[in-house]
Formats: structure tokens, sequence, C-alpha cells
């Protein structure tokens, strides 16, 4: 029997687990990594720099912060442009385990700054559950809308070159250059 306070979580996995605990907190990494796979085909192949562009939609933003043998860093974001600034808006920093299949949000900005984590402590778990629940609806929506970071041929040479290119820049200028991949490439 399914106790009232999980059905609320019906359809998303660990139905058997207290949805707001450790184990179903694990579950939620996984089905996150299942949904950035599938927006971020070949993680490896991404520029640190890219851009998902829809027509009619707001464009999602990702920076590879980091790359390593099991572990690769990101960060999410939509730019919103308020009178002479930008505003990233909903923003979050998230770590995918290679080797473990998940994906954990590291730092958080959510609500215009109101809901600012730069750092989500370890024991913290009801923090890391409403950030890790949002990105999971937060991707869910992307993929619904038809976001994806994939690279065509085309584009994958100018990947290539300029992967040579940042690998002799320092880092940060590395952040500067910014590689578009657009839907409409993908054709």
């Amino acid at each position: 029997m399914i106790h009232s306070k999980q059905t609320a979580f019906s359809g998303y996995g660990c139905e058997d687990v207290d949805p707001r605990g450790f184990v179903s907190l694990m579950d939620l990494y996984e089905n996150n990594y299942m949904r950035l796979h599938r927006l971020i085909p070949d993680v490896a192949a991404l520029p640190n720099n890219s851009i998902s562009h829809l027509p009619g939609c707001l464009s999602l933003h990702l920076t590879v912060l980091e790359r390593t043998q099991f572990t690769t860093t990101v960060y999410l974001t939509y730019y919103f442009e308020e009178s002479t600034q930008s505003i990233a808006e909903p923003a979050l920093t998230v770590r995918l385990y290679h080797d473990a299949h998940q994906v954990e949000v590291l730092t958080g900005h959510l609500q215009h700054g109101r809901k600012r984590y730069d750092h989500i402590p370890e024991k913290a778990i009801h923090i890391k559950w409403k950030f890790n629940r949002f990105l999971y609806k937060w991707l869910g929506y992307c993929l619904y809308l038809g976001h994806q970071f994939s690279i065509s041929e085309k584009q994958s040479a100018v990947v290539a070159k300029s992967s040579n290119e940042s690998n002799k820049m320092p880092q940060n200028k590395q952040k500067n250059k910014l590689i578009d991949i657009s839907r409409s490439n993908n054709k």
C-alpha cells in the first residue's frame, strides 16, 4: 500500500520509499542523469560553451565548468534581459557522475536570487531534494520543448578546432569563447 504523501511523486520512480529520504534522492539523481543524457547525448564532445536555440522559446545556455575522468560539472541557465543587465534564472551548477550514472545539483539560484545556495551542505537533504526535484522538472520541460545540445558533422569540425584552440588558451579567455549549437543547423 502506498502512503498518501508518496502519491504526489508517483511516476518519477521509487514509490516504495520515503519520498524525501536518501534512497529516493539517489533515484532522483539517476532520473536526472537519464534526462540530462537525453539533453546532452555526447558530453565528451560538447564544447565548453553551448546554446540550444528553439524558435519562440528562451535559449538554454550550458557552460562546462570542469571535466575529469569520472565527472563533468556544468552550469545551466536561461538569460533574461532586464533594462541594462542580463539575469541568469534559473541558474544551476550540476555534476554528472559518469560511472554512477547520476546527476547532483551543487549550487542553485532560483526566484530572482531569493533561493540562492552557492554551496549545498551534505546533510541538508531537504535542500538537495528541492533543487534536484526542480532540475528533474526543468529538464523534462526542456526536453518537451525540444532542446538538445547535439553536434552535427559540420559543427564537429568547429568543435575540434575550438578544443585545440581552447587547450592553448588561458582559462579566463576560454570563458569568453562561445560556440553556438542551434537546432536549425542540425537538419
